[in-house]
């Protein structure tokens, strides 16, 4: 029986995540760790659990038949009218139920539908390098060109997040007319300080640019650092900007499916117009689980939070101590954006031989950029214990192919 036919025997890789290496071309070192499976690339809902009365909602939702299955393009007014108000509240902004706001299946949905309601063909769009590693494709597959905005997160001052402004007023002198990117910065977990808001909001407004902002991780902020809505800036055009939150991360309520975008009534319009064409409307039974957003039992969030924030020092500790490898501590979110030492392989057979060896799934550093091709992502929402003992397996499996 040869090595793959035996890891699959065993139990130790599940297929579906093998079934497209060929193990007989990977330099393996070593044996493996018989271990049991584990996937950094996204949060474990089964070690962080929904929020309280989530399915109870969802049931709520389907009992109410008609109303819920077939709401109005933009969501159930109701949801969005309650959504309005806490949301408005949160970033201290004005929010319209019935102008300013829509409800999406998701997150991607949302950014898809925004930028798709904003740009043609051969646009210009300023993004961040890293972010959101969709963000890129969204737009090659709508046709735009992205200018690149460098990111130096390992590097920055104080308690910038390291944009490169300069980078950013050159992309908008070079005709860019819409800047997209995620504050929390996805995967670097990075927060963008209030003067480096400011600033984008002062350069937004002398270009004319249009600003959609993925907000997916501003409630799972850590160390009591600030967090500043870019929608709340005075020099902020309201008809110029897109803010896009979920339940989906935080809150673990991923399986539903449903974000928001607020903003621009305009853009909402034509996002409502694309969303008519391509999916209606986000699931309609599922609409009915966002009364439980923004209405968390006592310290619910705040225990959310507090228990990440344990799991992100437990591994820092575990990774601060591997020679060669750096990371920035992760200031909100659940991503762990980590530059490793040289190798004498590739990322993306590293990634192949931990998945083979380690039984893990990580995602390499080059799906948010070909410069990122020493770094690789881990999604820390996990067991805390199996999240430590997977971070040992990283260490391991690194110290069999450091050069």
């Amino acid at each position: 029986m040869d090595f793959h036919k035996s890891l699959k025997k065993l139990g130790y890789i599940e297929s579906r995540y093998i079934e497209n290496i060929d193990i007989d071309k990977l330099h393996i070192r070593g044996s493996s760790l018989h271990a049991e499976y584990m996937d950094f690339s996204h949060a474990n809902i089964d070690a962080h659990e929904p929020i309280p009365g989530a399915i109870k909602e969802f049931n709520f939702g389907y009992n109410q038949g008609r109303q819920f299955a077939y709401t109005p393009n933009k969501g159930d007014l109701y949801v969005r009218e309650r959504l309005a108000e806490k949301i408005s509240a949160f970033t201290n902004s004005k929010i319209d139920p019935k102008k300013n706001i829509t409800i999406t299946p998701g997150t991607h949905a949302a950014l898809f539908l925004s930028i798709g309601s904003v740009i043609s063909p051969g646009d210009k769009v300023a993004i961040i390098e890293p972010d959101y590693l969709d963000n890129r494709r969204i737009l090659e597959f709508l046709g735009a060109e992205t200018l690149a905005v460098g990111f130096n997160y390992l590097s920055s001052e104080g308690n910038d997040a390291g944009i490169d402004l300069r980078q950013l007023e050159k992309a908008f002198q070079d005709g860019a007319k819409l800047f997209v990117f995620s504050n929390p910065n996805n995967p670097t977990g990075a927060v963008y300080s209030q003067s480096e808001i400011r600033k984008i909001a002062q350069l937004a407004a002398e270009y004319d640019a249009t600003l959609i902002v993925d907000q997916l991780y501003c409630r799972q902020v850590y160390d009591d650092r600030e967090f500043i809505n870019i929608c709340s800036r005075k020099e902020i055009n309201p008809e110029k900007i897109i803010t896009i939150m979920s339940p989906s991360k935080t809150e673990s309520l991923n399986g539903f499916s449903q974000a928001v975008a607020f903003g621009s009534a305009e853009i909402i319009d034509k996002m409502e117009s694309l969303q008519d064409v391509v999916a209606l409307r986000a699931a309609g039974y599922s609409q009915a689980v966002l009364n439980t957003w923004f209405n968390e039992p006592d310290s619910w969030l705040e225990y959310r939070v507090n228990s990440h924030q344990e799991i992100r020092d437990a591994l820092l500790v575990q990774f601060n101590r591997m020679d060669g490898v750096r990371l920035r501590p992760t200031e909100a979110g659940s991503n762990m954006f980590v530059k490793l030492p040289n190798l004498d392989i590739e990322m993306d057979e590293f990634v192949k031989v931990l998945r083979v060896l380690a039984n893990m799934v990580v995602i390499p550093g080059t799906d948010f950029g070909p410069q990122f091709d020493k770094s690789i992502l881990i999604n820390f929402s996990q067991d805390k214990n199996k999240a430590i003992e997977g971070v040992k397996r990283i260490e391991e499996i690194l110290s069999r192919y450091r050069r």
